[in-house]
């Protein structure tokens, strides 16, 4: 199993382009495999109607994910050759 993160990164205040604000924001991102020397490797995996950052299983949650079929060791998105990010989104 490759090596797996679960961080948050908080901000504020976000306006949004109606103008509401928020006073602060705490995006949740994970990870998967590991970046290279040369940085070239990474993946940012972007979702639309999920509304979570877990797209695939890892040692930290081993819950399957939404697109646990295509991401992990020897998957279409193999995360023992790249570095997979995803993040929740604001929408």
């Amino acid at each position: 199993m490759s090596l797996h993160t679960k961080n948050d990164f908080t901000f504020g205040p976000f306006t949004f382009e109606n103008g509401d604000t928020l006073p602060q924001v705490t995006l949740t991102y994970e990870t998967w495999g590991e970046l290279n020397e040369e940085k070239d490797n990474a993946i940012l995996i972007c979702h639309a109607l999920t509304g979570t950052s877990h797209a695939a299983s890892g040692e930290l949650d081993e819950s399957p994910g939404w697109w646990e079929f295509l991401i992990g060791p020897d998957k279409a998105v193999d995360t023992n050759q790249f570095f997979v990010i995803c993040a929740n989104v604001l929408g």
